[in-house]
């Protein structure tokens, strides 16, 4: 019989491809992995409904972030932002389009590594700050599928890598400790080396995705301009306000750990402030919420597909029968793990909560093939990572598509999830199972 968690994901990505809605396609893919996981109809939609909560802080909070955002626009910083950078393409002439496109990408590359350490705020940041940015990028011609890339580059390479930030919580509080639970000696292991060369997969990745999108690829102006109110009038106060209301959003997010206080924290400064009329909050704040309204229910609807999956037991059984599929070869057993760990995230969305479920088995079934302590943490570690990257449920993928989508223009399955699982998923496969044959 069919594995319960290859059928529910198998489902729901066929289905995302064709383009049926994503919410669509996580329900439809939970109640096929219920009942093949043989749940039952009752016992499905039981664990569906009981899982929609864990989604719900989140998408909570993107609400709000929406809200926020909108209350940016509002303030002219959109407007500012673009009449400065189209300022500086005019004065380059036609060769400075160049330098401003590859200054924009690094800085959202940037701020993208230093979501995940250094302001750790992860995803936060992008409905707040590509926003404004999106009618420079739409000026510019650029595909937002490199942008999509480059945010997603930025959101999962520092975490698998440097174990600072939400680094330190996934290489040293879930990796190296879960490995440890399952027997193997970790003391003096070097996590940063034993995840070297599968972020170096990433590195390569991103390489490629710059050269995949480097053509220009025309969006209507339009659809931006209404949505982003770039026609906004702006002047040194409202840029004040917004600058001071975006300060405090993030310094009160990492006090409190809250991005729901935060995001209400600044709406209420611009409200507090005038720059938001009074009378207007009530419909800003839900065109706000509109805006981000797909991505909350995404979310949602992912952790009642995470919670079936669970739910069938079939994620240990997938674990355990991929044990039995190995035998004594280490190549076929590196590889098998791999993938097994890239289906097992792809269905629940986060890398975070799949090495738990995969080190349990994987660790002993490593040592009983031979693999260094070093290979060990480098399977189980970069097992975990693989799929959060071509996800359709995972923050990484919501994320970008949040802040690129706003117009309508930018497609959650084929400009974000598509693109990233081929230049991340496949290079971190490949750089992954050659770490584990060669640490």
């Amino acid at each position: 019989m069919i594995n319960a968690v290859i059928a529910a994901v198998g489902v729901m990505l066929v289905l995302s491809l064709s383009r049926v809605h994503v919410v669509i396609a996580l329900i439809v893919g939970a109640l096929v992995g219920g009942l093949t996981g043989g749940l039952g109809i009752g016992a499905t939609l039981k664990a569906f409904n009981s899982g929609l909560g864990g989604g719900a802080t989140v998408a909570l909070s993107y609400a709000l972030l929406g809200a926020f955002a909108v209350a940016i626009a509002k303030s002219g910083l959109a407007h500012a932002l673009a009449d400065k950078a189209l300022a500086m393409v005019d004065r380059q002439h036609a060769s400075g389009g160049g330098s401003v496109k590859w200054l924009l990408i690094g800085l959202l590359w940037v701020v993208a590594i230093a979501s995940q350490n250094i302001l750790p705020i992860h995803i936060a940041f992008i409905p707040l700050l590509v926003p404004p940015l999106l009618y420079v990028l739409t000026k510019l011609q650029l595909d937002r599928r490199l942008i999509a890339c480059v945010m997603t580059f930025g959101l999962i390479t520092p975490y698998m890598f440097l174990p600072v930030g939400f680094g330190n919580i996934f290489l040293n509080e879930i990796l190296l400790a879960n490995v440890a639970r399952s027997g193997v000696d970790i003391s003096g292991i070097n996590v940063t080396h034993a995840m070297g060369i599968p972020a170096l997969g990433m590195v390569v990745g991103l390489a490629v995705a710059f050269i995949s999108y480097r053509k220009k690829r025309v969006y209507d102006l339009e659809k931006i301009e209404k949505v982003e109110q770039v026609a906004v009038e702006y002047n040194p106060l409202s840029l004040m306000v917004a600058g001071v209301a975006i300060a405090a959003a993030f310094i009160i997010q990492l006090l409190l750990d809250s991005m729901i206080i935060g995001a209400l924290a600044g709406f209420l400064i611009f409200s507090v402030s005038g720059i938001v009329k009074w009378r207007d909050t009530d419909d800003l704040f839900t065109e706000g919420m509109k805006m981000m309204a797909m991505i909350g229910f995404i979310m949602i609807a992912a952790s009642g597909f995470a919670e079936v999956m669970k739910a069938t037991g079939d994620v240990q059984s997938l674990v355990q029968a991929s044990a039995s599929w190995i035998g004594h070869s280490k190549g076929v057993g590196a590889l098998l793990m791999l993938l097994v760990g890239l289906l097992v995230t792809m269905g629940i969305g986060s890398s975070f909560s799949t090495v738990p479920i995969l080190a349990a088995i994987f660790v002993p079934l490593c040592v009983q093939l031979g693999f260094s302590p070093m290979a060990i943490v480098c399977i189980v570690g970069t097992a975990g990572a693989l799929g959060d990257a071509g996800s359709p449920a995972s923050d990484s993928t919501l994320g970008p598509t949040s802040g690129l989508n706003i117009d309508g223009q930018h497609h959650h399955i084929w400009d974000t999830v598509v693109p990233t699982f081929l230049h991340y998923n496949l290079p971190l496969l490949a750089f992954g199972w050659v770490a584990a044959m060669v640490l």
